[in-house]
């Protein structure tokens, strides 16, 4: 695999987490920044680490993690989803909409949710890709995903601003359908 095929991978892999970056930006106020930077670090360690575990496990548990990663990603993304939009149809905000940064166990369900199927793909590099090339590949499906993850949360930021008050329903209403379509793809089209 090429240098510019690796980062083709990573931009693929990043695109769930900037989907959920832009939902963090639309419903955590104030500090954009630290938000952004949190946002970004997060998914970038779990995008670079998740390959990396996946080509260390070989293809002994292909069939383990592709049968159940879908689903694990689907309950995480809906809980977290489902808890907002059931928040603020109870009047209530989401405990991170209107503050300046999100609970570290909410972005790591985040992480976690988003990066699960970047593990198969490290189980594919174990097949294609030596060591050394397997580690500038994580590095680079980690930086690939800290920038489009970092620039996310303020186009975000610029939709929850539009939104005002709706930005905890929409943002969970996001992360279900990202849920549902990581779901769809996996068991229908994979």
């Amino acid at each position: 695999m090429s240098l510019f095929e690796i980062f083709l991978v990573g931009v693929g892999l990043a695109m769930d987490a900037f989907a959920v970056s832009v939902t963090n930006g639309m419903c955590v106020r104030g500090k954009a920044l630290a938000t952004a930077a949190a946002c970004g670090l997060c998914f970038g360690v779990f995008q670079g680490i998740m390959p990396a575990a996946g080509y260390l496990l070989g293809s002994a548990f292909i069939d383990l993690i592709s049968r159940f990663d879908h689903i694990i990603a689907l309950v995480l993304l809906c809980y977290i989803g489902g808890k907002m939009v059931y928040d603020s149809f109870k009047g209530e905000e989401s405990p991170n909409a209107g503050s300046s940064f999100l609970s570290p166990k909410t972005l790591i369900l985040q992480g976690v949710a988003t990066s699960i199927d970047a593990l198969a793909v490290g189980v594919s590099f174990s097949t294609l890709l030596g060591g050394g090339r397997m580690a500038l590949s994580a590095v680079m499906v980690a930086l690939t995903t800290f920038v489009i993850s970092f620039a996310g949360v303020f186009v975000g930021k610029r939709f929850g601003d539009a939104l005002s008050g709706k930005a905890t329903l929409v943002g969970g209403a996001i992360l279900i359908a990202i849920g549902v379509k990581i779901f769809i793809e996996h068991t229908f089209f994979s």
